[in-house]
């Protein structure tokens, strides 16, 4: 394991930027891609690990999958075309993969078995295993079925009407793509909204799914068809650039073509809160999903508090938005974020030791955490913890420290963003 040192900037973060595509719509448009007849044409796929993990998962049941940088062609023979995997699949540390996976294995006459690395076998995947059973999937592992690995025996599965526990867009498709198989009309009353990618990508390849309000209903023995699918710029991955030029002084900063669906925007109703200077411009509708440009300018920041509906649709960025309230006046409270400690990491400790670790004043909660700013970042240490979002907030941290930032497993980072610190140099002026 490599680490590697980080400084702090000189002055600010300015110019224009492109971030890699959606990590989760880039999962999506494999797995649909593969189970529909004829030939699908993805462009801007993220080409991160966990992506190529369903990659490999699907080329295991048969699936012609052809990729020539950011760009895939998958051809299949649809549903029926897919064959049972002659080995166990390795997921690695993709939980998207995992648990979509599962929902699709559950009505496949198929015995398959998935394992992944030491991170994904401690995240729990009963949340999806409990639903696919009540559909009728056979499916055994670790501690009944909670954690990888499991093996999974699927077909002649039943439809039923299902109620989230969890805020989990994960759970949620893999539901959907369970129902797909499932014998009679498939019904997911969702209390609050996830996002909605599986929804919009299965209407993209001709599927027929209706939505009333929060019950979500897919139809059942549906025949998708191959499409072009055009992934747009990652808000995930933009998070954290945004709260880069927020909170670095003289920083000007556009991102473009980047996806604005509106259950993933709360990254920029948080911004907006809190008083940054930023704007948002939608340019175009592809597959469904909106894709625009945000310019944000450093800003005078102010300490919010952030829970309920806003939480899913920042659940990711949470960690770089705790780095972000420590820049602001006053006392930032997160809340009803307690999805986060089921992550790569606990993420809601793993946030909380390392800005406490590099100088932050923030204490965690049984849900959330709560963030004292305005406060000066000392820089030292900072552990990754292997999770991605966690290495990219430590680095955008040490751009604005007192001293050097040593960054512990950086190369987790290339899970969802390979090309991270490239962008990163790329957008600092020298």
């Amino acid at each position: 394991m490599t680490n590697k040192i980080l400084h702090a900037i000189q002055s600010g973060i300015k110019g224009n930027l492109t971030v890699p595509g959606d990590k989760s719509i880039s999962h999506r448009a494999i797995i649909f891609g593969s189970l529909s007849k004829g030939r699908t044409v993805v462009s801007n796929f993220l080409d991160g690990e966990d992506c190529l993990r369903t990659i490999h998962a699907f080329r295991a049941m048969g699936v012609t999958i052809q990729k020539e940088g950011s760009n895939v062609t998958i051809d299949s023979n649809g549903i029926d075309g897919l064959k049972e995997p002659k080995q166990p699949i390795d997921l690695g540390n993709s939980g998207t993969t995992a648990r979509l996976l599962l929902g699709v294995l559950a009505g496949l006459p198929f015995h398959v078995t998935l394992f992944g690395d030491d991170s994904l076998t401690s995240r729990p995947m009963d949340r999806v295993v409990r639903p696919l059973r009540q559909m009728g999937a056979k499916i055994d592992g670790r501690e009944n079925g909670k954690y990888l690995p499991i093996s999974i025996r699927g077909g002649a599965i039943q439809s039923i009407s299902f109620i989230p526990p969890v805020k989990s867009a994960q759970v949620k498709s893999a539901v959907l793509l369970a129902g797909l198989f499932a014998d009679g009309n498939t019904n997911i009353i969702e209390p609050t909204t996830t996002r909605d990618h599986t929804e919009n990508m299965l209407q993209a390849f001709g599927g027929d799914i209706t939505i009333d309000q929060k019950t979500i209903t897919i139809l059942t023995n549906q025949s998708l068809k191959g499409t072009t699918i055009d992934v747009p710029g990652d808000i995930s991955s933009a998070a954290f650039f945004l709260v880069a030029a927020a909170i670095v002084p003289d920083s000007k900063l556009t991102i473009h073509d980047v996806g604005l669906n509106h259950t993933r925007t709360g990254i920029i109703d948080v911004l907006k809160k809190m008083g940054a200077s930023i704007e948002v411009k939608e340019e175009r509708h592809i597959g469904g999903e909106i894709i625009g440009s945000i310019t944000i300018e450093s800003s005078d920041l102010n300490g919010i508090e952030i829970g309920g509906d806003l939480i899913p649709r920042m659940i990711d960025e949470i960690p770089i938005v705790a780095l972000l309230a420590t820049q602001a006046n006053g006392r930032t409270v997160i809340r009803d974020a307690e999805e986060l400690r089921y992550k790569e990491s606990d993420r809601i400790q793993s946030v909380v030791d390392t800005l406490q670790g590099l100088g932050a004043s923030i204490r965690a909660t049984e849900d959330g955490m709560i963030i004292e700013g305005n406060t000066s970042l000392t820089g030292g240490v900072g552990n990754s913890y292997g999770d991605h979002r966690i290495g990219m907030m430590i680095a955008i941290a040490s751009l604005i420290a007192e001293q050097d930032t040593q960054l512990i497993d950086p190369a987790c980072i290339n899970i969802s963003y390979p090309s991270f610190f490239a962008d990163l140099a790329n957008v600092q002026q020298k």
